[in-house]
C-alpha cells in the first residue's frame, strides 16, 4: 500500500475535521495510506498519481466559496479524463445532507454516496475502500449494505443496495476522491500539489471546414516552463524557486532539439489562474511543465508535472528529493524526462551542455538565484547594486562559477550605461569587462558569457567589430536563447545587416511573444532600416501589450515621424510628456510644427534634466533642427563619454541630413564600424 497510486486522498471542510480524522484512523488502522492534513493547505505532489476521498456535509451547502470547491470541480473534470475502470469519485456524507443539494456536483450526485454520520467508520467500509485501492480491485458488484453507525440507528450508512460493478459505465474512474463535508482543499503535504492552471479539455472533433476555426497547431517539441510554485514555510523563498524554474528552462533551452519558450513571457503569467491551453495558444507552444518547490535548509523537494496543451492530456510528472549541492543534476535529469515524454531524440550530451558554467556549492547557488532576482526586478542603480554583490558573494563561494561572473559583468555595465557618468561609469564597464573575460576563460562553450562580453564591448567600449563577433559566437552556443537572438539581431541592423539582423530579432520573439522590451526592438530595427510602417504596426503592439510604457509611445511618434505624419507623431508623445523619450520626441516634432519656442524649451528641460547622458540624442536634434554645428559638438562629446546610443549612428535616420559631411564620416572611420 506504499505507491503513491494506492493512496486515499481525504479532502474535507475545516468545520469537518473531527469526523475526517475518525474516517482517517480507521483507515490507516487497516494500513491504507491516508493523505490528510489538519494544518495549511500548500499542496504537494501531482494530483493524478494521489486517490481522494470528499466529505459532504451541510457545511459544504453553507459555504458559497472555498478550496475544497476548487478541488470539487477539479475532481470532477479530472474523471472526465479517465477510464471507467478504475475509482476515482468516493463521496461521503457525515450528516443529514440530502442527495438533492444544490450545492453539491451533479457528477456526485451520480455516484453511490456512503454515510457515515459523524465520521464512525464500520469495518465493511474500510474493506470497501481497501478493494478500491488495493492492485487487484473486485470486479464484483457492491452489493452488501453496511450496518449502521453507533448510536445513529435512524440512519443508513448507504442510501440504498446497489448491484453497480465497479468497472461498469456507472463506476468512477481511477483515483478515490472521498467527499467530506466542507473545505474540499488540495490539500499538500510535500506530496500533495495542485496546479494553478486547469488543464484545458481535450481538442473537440473538427466542425465542418465552412465553420472550423483556426487548428491550433503549434511547432514540435515546444514547450513553455511555467513558475513553479513556492512551497516553502517561509514566503521570503520565492526568489529561489522562481530561480530554481529559470535556470530549468535554461536547461530545457540549451537542448538544441527543443523550442523552449523564454523566461518573460511564460513568467507573465505567475499568479494568473489561466488555463493551460489559453496559455499555450499565447506562448504557441505544445506543452506547458509546472510544478512546485519546497526548500528546507539545503535540502529541496521539486515536484514538476508536463503536460500536452494540444489535447490536455497529462504526459509525465515526477517528485524529485535533493540536497542543493546535487541541483545540477536535478536539473539534467528533469531535461531529460521531459525530452524523453516529448519523444526527442537528444543529439549529444545533454548534461554536459546543461551543466556549463554551474556550482555544486550550495551557499554559490543559492546566492546566484537571490542576484538574478534583484537583476530582473532592478529599477534603478541601487538595485543593480544590490545585485553585484548577490553575484559577489556567489562568486566568493565559488570562484570558478562562471555563470555568476557572467550575471554579475551584465549587472556591472547596465549600472554604468544606464545611470552612471564619468569615472564611475569607466570604472564599472572595466569591470564589466573582466567579469566577462573571466567567465569566458572559465566556461568557453557558456553562451552567457560571451552574451556579456559582446554586450559591454557594445555599449561601454564602442568596440562593434569584436561585439558582434561575440553576439555571433553566443548564438552558435544557443540558437534558442532569445536575449541572445536579439542582441544578435539589433546590433545587426545597427551595423547595416538589416535582414539577418530582422530574421534573429522574429525568432527572438517567437520564443517570447509576450516580451514587449524585444518587440520595441523590433520596432527600433524596422526604424533604422527605414520601414516606417512596419515600425508603426511594431509599436502599436507593444503599446497593445503595454499601454503604460511610455517609451513605447516615443518610439511609434518616432515612426509617425518618419512617415511625415507630425500631428500624429504629437498626439502620441504628449501623452507622457514629462518621460525622457517622449521629451526627445517632442523636440522634433514640435520643430517640425513650426512650434520652434515649444521645441526649444522641452528640449532645454531635457538638457537639464539628463545633462551629457543624452549627448547623441541631442546631435540628432540639431541635425533635424538644421543646425550642423551643433550636431557635430554634441556627436564629438558623445564619443568622448562612450555615448552607447552610438551603436545607431550608422544608420539613425535622424543624422541623415549630416551624414555626408565630411566630419561625420570621420566620427564614423573612428568607430571602425565592421563592414
Amino acid at each position: 500500500m506504499t505507491e503513491p497510486s494506492h493512496a486515499v486522498f481525504l479532502s474535507y471542510a475545516s468545520q469537518d475535521a473531527e469526523a475526517a480524522q475518525r474516517i482517517c484512523e480507521a483507515l490507516r488502522a487497516a494500513g491504507i495510506e491516508v493523505w490528510f492534513d489538519q494544518t495549511a493547505l500548500r499542496g504537494g505532489d501531482v494530483w493524478d498519481q494521489s486517490i481522494r476521498k470528499q466529505v459532504i456535509s451541510r457545511h459544504t451547502h453553507e459555504r458559497d466559496e472555498g478550496y475544497f470547491r476548487l478541488e470539487w470541480k477539479l475532481a470532477v473534470d479530472r474523471s472526465h479524463l479517465m477510464t471507467t475502470n478504475k475509482a476515482f469519485l468516493l463521496p461521503v456524507v457525515v450528516d443529514d445532507t440530502r442527495e438533492d443539494d444544490e450545492n453539491v456536483p451533479d457528477r456526485f450526485r451520480d455516484i453511490h454516496w456512503t454515510r457515515l454520520p459523524g465520521g464512525e467508520t464500520p469495518p465493511a467500509f474500510v474493506e470497501r475502500v481497501r478493494g478500491l485501492v488495493s492492485p487487484e480491485p473486485s470486479h464484483g458488484p457492491t452489493t452488501t449494505a453496511l450496518p449502521a453507525a453507533r448510536g445513529s440507528a435512524a440512519t443508513p450508512l448507504t442510501r440504498e443496495r446497489v448491484a453497480t460493478p465497479w468497472r461498469s459505465k456507472q463506476a468512477l474512474p481511477m483515483v478515490l476522491a472521498v467527499v467530506v463535508a466542507g473545505a474540499l482543499a488540495y490539500f499538500g503535504i510535500d506530496k500533495f500539489w495542485i496546479s494553478k492552471h486547469p488543464a484545458s479539455p481535450p481538442t473537440p472533433p473538427a466542425a465542418p471546414a465552412s465553420a472550423a476555426p483556426t487548428a491550433f497547431a503549434p511547432p514540435p517539441h515546444s514547450i513553455a516552463v511555467l513558475p513553479f510554485v513556492n512551497m516553502s514555510a517561509d514566503k521570503e523563498q520565492e526568489y529561489f524557486s522562481d530561480g530554481l524554474t529559470e535556470e530549468i528552462l535554461n536547461s530545457l533551452a540549451r537542448i538544441s532539439e527543443l523550442q523552449v519558450s523564454a523566461r518573460t513571457s511564460a513568467f507573465s503569467f505567475k499568479g494568473k489562474d489561466v488555463k493551460i491551453g489559453t496559455i499555450a495558444r499565447e506562448l504557441n507552444v505544445g506543452s506547458i511543465l509546472e510544478g512546485s518547490v519546497r526548500r528546507s535548509g539545503h535540502t529541496i523537494r521539486v515536484t514538476a508535472q508536463l503536460n500536452n496543451a494540444v489535447t490536455g492530456f497529462h504526459l509525465w510528472s515526477q517528485t524529485y528529493d535533493r540536497d542543493l549541492s546535487h541541483v545540477l543534476q536535478l536539473q539534467t535529469e528533469i531535461a531529460n524526462a521531459v525530452a524523453n515524454a516529448l519523444k526527442v531524440t537528444l543529439l549529444g550530451d545533454v548534461a554536459a551542455k546543461i551543466e556549463v558554467g554551474g556550482t555544486r556549492n550550495p551557499a554559490a547557488f543559492d546566492w546566484y538565484l537571490r542576484a538574478s532576482k534583484a537583476y530582473s526586478t532592478a529599477h534603478n542603480t541601487a538595485d543593480l547594486q544590490s545585485a553585484v554583490a548577490a553575484y559577489s558573494e556567489a562568486i566568493h563561494q565559488d570562484p570558478r562559477f562562471a555563470l555568476a561572473f557572467a550575471g554579475r559583468s551584465e549587472a556591472l555595465n547596465r549600472d554604468a550605461s544606464e545611470w552612471l557618468s564619468g569615472a564611475a561609469a569607466w570604472e564599472q564597464h572595466d569591470k564589466a569587462l573582466a567579469d566577462a573575460r573571466q567567465a569566458i576563460l572559465l566556461t568557453p562553450e557558456l553562451a552567457e558569457a560571451h552574451l556579456a562580453l559582446g554586450t559591454v564591448l557594445e555599449e561601454g567600449f564602442l568596440d562593434f567589430g569584436q561585439a558582434a563577433g561575440e553576439f555571433t559566437r553566443a548564438m552558435e552556443l544557443a540558437p534558442g536563447n532569445a536575449r541572445v537572438l536579439q542582441s544578435y539581431g539589433t546590433l545587426a541592423v545597427n551595423m547595416g545587416g538589416t535582414q539577418s539582423g530582422l530574421a534573429a530579432i522574429r525568432h527572438a520573439i517567437a520564443l517570447d511573444p509576450l516580451n514587449t522590451r524585444i518587440r520595441s526592438k523590433l520596432g527600433e530595427a524596422y526604424w533604422s532600416a527605414r520601414q516606417y510602417d512596419e515600425s508603426l504596426a511594431a509599436f502599436n503592439e507593444v503599446i497593445g501589450l503595454d499601454p503604460e510604457w511610455a517609451r513605447a509611445r516615443a518610439w511609434r511618434g518616432f515612426a509617425y515621424y518618419g512617415l511625415g505624419d507630425f500631428e500624429s507623431a504629437r498626439a502620441s508623445c504628449e501623452v507622457r510628456p514629462d518621460e525622457a523619450w517622449n521629451r526627445l520626441c517632442l523636440a522634433w516634432v514640435y520643430h517640425k510644427l513650426g512650434r520652434h519656442a515649444d521645441a526649444e524649451a522641452i528640449f532645454a528641460r531635457h538638457l537639464a534634466a539628463v545633462g551629457d547622458l543624452g549627448a547623441y540624442q541631442y546631435a540628432g536634434i540639431y541635425a533635424q533642427w538644421g543646425d550642423s554645428g551643433k550636431a557635430r559638438e554634441w556627436l564629438a562629446t558623445a564619443v568622448r563619454v562612450h555615448d552607447p546610443g552610438l551603436t545607431w549612428l550608422k544608420t539613425d535616420p535622424f543624422l541623415d541630413p549630416v551624414r555626408k559631411e565630411p566630419w561625420f564620416k570621420a566620427i564614423e572611420r573612428e568607430l571602425k564600424f565592421p563592414d
